[in-house]
C-alpha cells in the first residue's frame, strides 16, 4: 500500500518537475587521484574551469523562477577547493537567496578557508571517507589522504549548527571487513549522518575487481545499516543507487525514487545541461548553457527522465517490481542496449 501511495507520488513529481538541487561541476581538475573516478579528474584539467560569472548568469534566471531559497546549489567537481574564487562564488550564491554547499575530498581545507567559506554562506557539506587510514589511503591514491580527510571532518564537526554535514563512504572489497572500526572512528569525531554507496561499474571502477562487492557483501551492508538505524548513535543510510525490495524504507527515509531530471539537474564544466553529474555525459546532455537558457530546456527536455517506459527492456522488461524501481538510477543504464548495469533488487534476492 505504501509503494502504491509512493508511486502516484512519483508520478505528480514527474510532470510537476519541480527544480530542488542544482550541482555545478564547478572543475575538472583534483588534487588526488581516485581509483574509482568517474570523471577522468586530474591536476591539470583537459579544458579549464568555467568562470564562476557563467554559471551565476544561470542561478540568478532560475531564481526569477524558483524561490532560491529552495533550491539547493551543491558545488561538485573535480575537487572544488582546488578554486581560488570558492569563496567569491559563495557569497553571490547568498546574494541571490540560494543555500549552497560543496562535496569535498577534504585534501585542501584548513581552518582558516573553512572560516572563510562559512562566511560566504556556506551550508552544506559532504566529506569522503572510504575506510580506515590504509584502505582509504589506497583508494584515494594519495598517502595524505585519510589525514585530510579527517580533518575536514572534525572541522565541520566544530562548526556546530552553522551547517549540515554527512560523510559517505563508497563500500569495497578491501574496507568491508572495516565498516564496524569505521562507524566507531566517526562517532567519535562527532559525525551524525553517514552514508554508505556501493561502487558502480563505471568509469575507472569497471577495470578494479576490488571495487566491487559479492550478493552476500552487498545484503550485509543493508543489515548493517538496518542495525545503526536502529541503533540510532549515527544515522546511517543507503545512497540513492536502486530498488531495494523488503530492505526499502529500513535503510533509507522513504523509497527509492531516482530524481535525475525530475528534481535535479546539473551544470557540467564545459556548460553541458545535464541531470544528476553521475550519469551519462554524452547520452543523457539536454543542452548547453552557452547556446540554450537553462530554464527553458528544464521545463522542456529531460523527457527520458521524466517517462522511464524505455527502461523496461533486458533485465527489467519481465520484472515484477518495474512500477517501484522503474528501471533503477539513470545513471546505471547502459547507453548501448539501455539495459541497467546493475540491479540491486536482484543481487540481495540472489542469496
Amino acid at each position: 500500500m505504501s509503494l502504491n501511495v509512493f508511486n502516484r507520488y512519483v508520478n505528480v513529481q514527474s510532470q510537476l518537475h519541480e527544480l530542488s538541487y542544482l550541482f555545478w561541476e564547478c572543475t575538472l581538475r583534483c588534487n588526488i587521484k581516485c581509483i574509482h573516478c568517474g570523471s577522468d579528474c586530474r591536476s591539470d584539467a583537459r579544458f579549464g574551469d568555467m568562470p564562476k560569472e557563467d554559471f551565476l548568469k544561470v542561478t540568478e534566471s532560475v531564481s526569477r523562477v524558483y524561490d532560491p531559497n529552495k533550491v539547493m546549489v551543491v558545488i561538485t567537481g573535480g575537487e572544488p577547493l582546488m578554486r581560488k574564487d570558492l569563496e567569491e562564488c559563495g557569497r553571490e550564491l547568498h546574494r541571490q537567496g540560494f543555500p549552497w554547499g560543496f562535496v569535498t575530498n577534504g585534501y585542501a581545507l584548513t581552518r582558516e578557508r573553512f572560516g572563510k567559506l562559512l562566511s560566504s554562506g556556506l551550508r552544506s557539506m559532504t566529506i569522503s571517507l572510504d575506510g580506515m587510514e590504509t584502505n582509504h589511503n589506497w583508494m584515494r591514491g594519495n598517502p595524505h589522504s585519510f589525514e585530510k580527510a579527517v580533518n575536514a571532518i572534525r572541522l565541520a564537526a566544530s562548526a556546530g549548527e552553522e551547517i549540515v554535514y554527512d560523510v559517505v563512504t563508497c563500500v569495497n572489497q578491501r574496507n568491508y571487513a572495516e565498516l564496524h572500526e569505521l562507524k566507531d572512528l566517526l562517532v567519535s569525531l562527532g559525525v551524525k549522518q553517514w552514508r554508505l554507496f556501493v561502487i558502480s561499474p563505471i568509469g575507472r571502477a569497471a577495470e578494479n575487481p576490488l571495487l566491487d562487492i559479492s550478493n552476500e557483501q552487498f545484503r550485509g551492508v543493508m543489515e548493517f545499516i538496518k542495525s545503526n538505524r536502529k541503533e540510532g548513535i549515527i544515522k546511517t543510510s543507503f545512497g540513492c543507487e536502486g530498488f531495494l525490495g523488503d530492505y526499502e524504507s529500513e535503510v533509507r527515509d522513504g523509497f527509492f525514487f531516482c530524481r535525475a531530471g525530475v528534481n535535479i539537474a546539473s551544470i557540467l564544466a564545459d556548460g553541458s545541461i545535464c541531470a544528476c553529474p553521475n550519469i551519462n555525459r554524452d547520452a543523457f546532455s539536454q543542452g548547453n548553457i552557452y547556446k540554450d537558457d537553462f530554464v527553458t530546456v528544464w521545463n522542456s527536455k529531460y523527457q527520458a527522465m521524466r517517462h522511464r517506459e524505455w527502461t523496461k527492456v533486458g533485465q527489467c522488461k519481465d520484472c515484477k517490481e518495474f512500477k517501484w524501481c522503474r528501471g533503477n538510477g539513470i545513471h546505471l543504464r547502459d547507453t548501448e542496449n539501455h539495459d541497467v548495469l546493475r540491479c540491486h533488487y536482484k543481487m540481495l534476492q540472489s542469496v
